[in-house]
């Protein structure tokens, strides 16, 4: 059957793989979205602990899956890989920094002779969730505003965004106010998972208090992600867009998204449902009482992941646009791998669906029982 597929269609496929990984790990990211909440809905030691702990059984999965989309996108769609990874580097470092130092507080907040304290620790958490999501949705943007860079004959990039002496390599992503307000839904959406997260994980039968406030923190941080959200949709649906020809050149086509979700509907679909599936995951979590609001938010949150991700790559447009010189713009078919590298890819992929059950086993392994007082305090414990 793979080999029956073209190369077109193989590039298709493949950034629909890279696209669901990413839009994976934005459900994922409910780890870094409970660490923002630690301060705020964790008013003793012990609460503190049982927050910590709960994260700490899944926090490695957003790390991994963030290095998978790396790799994912490095094999398959190279040029873009460095382009961006290489031209941008210092958005990207700064992410990479903000997930090492949160490795570094798991492994060292409660190990003895810790001169620093827990506090400094569950500071890095925070940044983590904040600085590291919203430098993130940043990155994302640029699929959408475009990046400042050129390629020459010889595909070697020169990143033309200087402020003052500096270049920013990358950096201004953050300036635009479309890739903040991405980045700002990200971390209050991250926010909402967290919570919802910390409610089906943790037994809370003897603490009302802290329930109440992890169920006022999920309705707090979606209506503060509402107006990013409204934003950008409304932002995607009215701005010029980076259109492809046949013959491959590149311009500037006004309301090309919008166009691009009427000629792909199930991306409306997905957008939609996205939606509606993370609107019934609060209002399980802070109206009905319920515990399993994570699971229908963490669907919506992949549902408008992809969406995000797909929009900007098919239709005839650039998904990573330069906005200084729009023919080194990059499309899914001159950035990808050869026909070769992707069939291979395709095979070894078959393998996919073996790994996500094994994960799938290994958390209702974990999560099999909720997190305990006495396990939080345990020795061992984070």
């Amino acid at each position: 059957m793979i080999s029956n597929l073209d190369y077109v269609t193989l590039q298709q496929l493949w950034w629909i793989i890279c696209s669901l990984v990413g839009a994976i790990f934005l459900f994922l990211t409910f780890v870094q979205g409970g660490q923002t909440l630690l301060w705020q809905v964790a008013k003793n030691d012990l609460e503190s602990s049982l927050v910590v702990n709960s994260l700490g059984r899944k926090w490695e999965l957003p790390f991994t899956t963030l290095v998978l989309f790396g790799g994912a996108l490095f094999a398959s769609f190279p040029k873009f890989y460095s382009t961006s990874f290489g031209g941008a580097y210092w958005v990207w470092i700064l992410i990479l920094f903000t997930f090492i130092i949160q490795a570094v507080s798991y492994e060292y907040r409660k190990k003895p002779g810790n001169v620093w304290g827990a506090k400094t620790y569950e500071a890095f958490m925070f940044i983590n969730g904040s600085v590291g999501v919203l430098l993130i949705g940043a990155a994302v943007g640029t699929f959408y505003t475009g990046s400042a860079f050129s390629l020459n004959v010889m595909n070697n990039v020169s990143w033309q965004y200087v402020l003052g002496d500096v270049n920013l390599r990358g950096l201004e992503a953050a300036f635009s106010l479309f890739n903040l307000s991405l980045g700002l839904f990200l971390v209050f959406n991250s926010r909402v998972l967290g919570a919802l997260y910390l409610l089906n994980n943790i037994d809370l039968s003897s603490f009302e208090e802290f329930e109440s406030r992890l169920r006022k923190a999920v309705k707090t941080n979606f209506i503060c992600s509402l107006p990013f959200l409204l934003y950008v949709v409304v932002a995607i649906l009215l701005r010029k867009g980076f259109g492809v020809d046949e013959h491959g050149v590149v311009s500037m086509v006004s309301f090309k998204y919008f166009f691009n979700l009427l000629a792909m509907p199930h991306l409306l679909l997905l957008l939609l449902a996205g939606i509606g599936l993370v609107v019934w995951g609060v209002q399980l979590g802070a109206v009905k009482g319920s515990n399993k609001g994570i699971w229908p938010a963490g669907l919506g949150t992949v549902c408008v992941g992809l969406c995000v991700l797909c929009l900007p790559a098919f239709n005839g447009t650039a998904f990573y646009p330069s906005s200084f010189d729009l023919q080194s713009s990059l499309t899914i078919y001159n950035a990808s791998s050869t026909e070769y590298t992707l069939r291979v890819m395709t095979y070894v992929a078959l393998f996919v669906p073996v790994l996500v059950s094994y994960i799938a086993y290994l958390w209702k392994q974990m999560d099999s029982k909720k997190l305990s007082t006495e396990e939080a305090l345990d020795h061992e414990a984070y």
